[in-house]
């Protein structure tokens, strides 16, 4: 693909002076190659930048012909001789050399009034490998890398069609990144594309290092704990979700990529629900809300009950949390608090660790000290118990932001439990449906389809139906198409003899 782009004028100069501007604008870049060959009708400059071009396309594409064929080269037949890849031509030296840091070489003929660039960068990045921080039973297992043109190949190929569109928007003024927006124009919503487009376009910073931070920059709320937009290392679910008519976005050097608008259950979805029978991935879904309880109350309604309302535990089990107990010299609030911060502390420990010595002291560890707070008299069993179940319902998570904003609001639940009793989990838990009504995302209520109600897409939020019945996309998120098949041709079904 060849493209002109025209700016004002600073050529045409000599050999020697283009030399003496590379050496003088890129000055501390000792890989820095300047070469000149003498040719039939003059001399031609070469440079690159030697780490970021490809050699074995430098020598043989564009070298090799340049100095083989007997040939009065010119800016117009070097473009026609050497048809690599992706060519421009430059009037200005400043344009040479933002794309001279980017991967291309550059060709100038004396006294030329233009630069060429052949763009044939050297990057280096890991291959396509099995996705880590979501792992998967069922379905693909693939998960994108830091090279965007290889996240954009993935997408293209699960997406192959010729209605998704990938949109180019740089960001960063003083170290550009590429983003892309992806989405299927005949689906998604053109007020989310439209909004999506202006926040990354109207987003001035120095540079974006990864997903999250740009996240951080466009999200509705930025003081919120719940995530707003859902961040997935698998191109699975990435493309899943464009499928939807959602919007997708990649970021150049980063292993993941996000979408959005998301509400609230979203993040409570995984892919292989998709791949199993409709029935059993409805329950792992339903089980995956009662774990979201679980988690954030749990431990604050066993607090609240130790401290305050005895009543409310059977008298079997009273008997039992009381010789429990009657050695544990602290109150429980700040043994739930103290059993919560260790788990976490084992967490951390284990997810920074290398892989197999992380597993043991996640394991080891978790058994060993728990025993040993027991017989110390530091913490009761029944309160090991109840802060281990948290922590397992935590894991049920498919996204981990997800994950960790509920282990967050854990310790402020059990805070409150501890200094008012059951009366401060409700207030707790109303603070956080308020603050859930309010918050958005590119848009749109994060607690779609709960609130607005809308009880026809609670098939694609809460539980799953038969392929057959559940026909049409989310109605919530508006795209503009909304049935997915015709219901009457899907459920007919012939045998060969018919």
């Amino acid at each position: 693909m060849r493209r002109r782009i025209k700016s004002s004028a600073s050529l045409p100069i000599t050999i020697e002076e283009m030399k003496d501007l590379l050496n003088k604008k890129l000055p501390d870049t000792p890989d820095l190659q300047i070469q000149e060959f003498e040719v039939k009708g003059g001399k031609i400059l070469v440079f690159f930048i030697t780490l970021l071009v490809t050699t074995k396309q430098l020598n043989n594409n564009i070298l090799s012909p340049l100095l083989t064929k007997d040939e009065n080269w010119d800016t117009q037949k070097i473009l026609n001789e050497l048809p690599l890849g992706e060519s421009s031509s430059h009037t200005d030296f400043s344009e040479v050399i933002d794309v001279l840091i980017k991967g291309s070489v550059g060709i100038y003929i004396e006294k030329a009034s233009e630069v060429i660039t052949y763009s044939i960068p050297n990057r280096e990045h890991r291959q396509v490998e099995r996705a880590e921080k979501e792992s998967t039973v069922l379905g693909p297992r693939d998960a994108f890398t830091e090279s965007l043109t290889t996240n954009l190949n993935i997408v293209r190929w699960r997406l192959n069609t010729s209605d998704l569109v990938t949109e180019k928007v740089i960001i960063g003024e003083r170290i550009p990144t590429e983003v892309r927006l992806v989405y299927l124009k005949s689906l998604a919503n053109e007020t989310d594309v439209q909004t999506m487009r202006q926040r990354l376009k109207e987003l001035v910073v120095d540079n974006i290092e990864d997903t999250m931070p740009l996240i951080h920059f466009i999200e509705d709320s930025s003081t919120s704990l719940f995530p707003q937009f859902y961040i997935t290392e698998l191109p699975s679910r990435f493309t899943y979700s464009v499928s939807k008519g959602r919007v997708g976005v990649l970021v150049d050097k980063s292993p993941s990529g996000f979408v959005g608008p998301t509400s609230l259950f979203s993040f409570f979805e995984s892919t292989e629900d998709v791949f199993m029978r409709w029935n059993v991935g409805s329950f792992i879904r339903l089980l995956r809300f009662i774990a979201l309880i679980i988690s954030a109350l749990l431990t604050p309604a066993y607090v609240a009950a130790v401290t305050f309302h005895y009543e409310i535990i059977p008298t079997p089990l009273l008997t039992t949390l009381g010789e429990s107990r009657a050695a544990v010299p602290f109150p429980p609030i700040m043994e739930a608090v103290l059993l919560e911060l260790l788990i976490e502390l084992l967490r951390e420990a284990g997810a920074r660790l290398p892989t197999k010595v992380g597993q043991t002291i996640g394991i080891v560890g978790g058994i060993v000290i728990g025993q040993a707070a027991v017989a110390a008299g530091l913490t009761s069993n029944i309160l090991i118990i109840v802060v281990a179940m948290s922590a397992l319902a935590s894991f049920t998570a498919p996204s981990y932001a997800m994950g960790s904003t509920i282990r967050v609001i854990r310790f402020p639940m059990i805070i409150i439990a501890g200094m008012i009793g059951l009366i401060g989990v409700i207030g707790g838990v109303s603070f956080i449906v308020i603050h859930l009504l309010r918050t958005t995302s590119l848009g749109r209520p994060y607690l779609l389809p709960a609130y607005p109600l809308n009880l026809k897409d609670f098939d694609n939020s809460f539980f799953r139906l038969p392929a057959f019945v559940s026909n049409l996309r989310s109605i919530s998120y508006r795209p503009k198409d909304l049935t997915r098949y015709k219901q009457r041709r899907a459920r007919m079904k012939k045998d060969i003899d018919e």
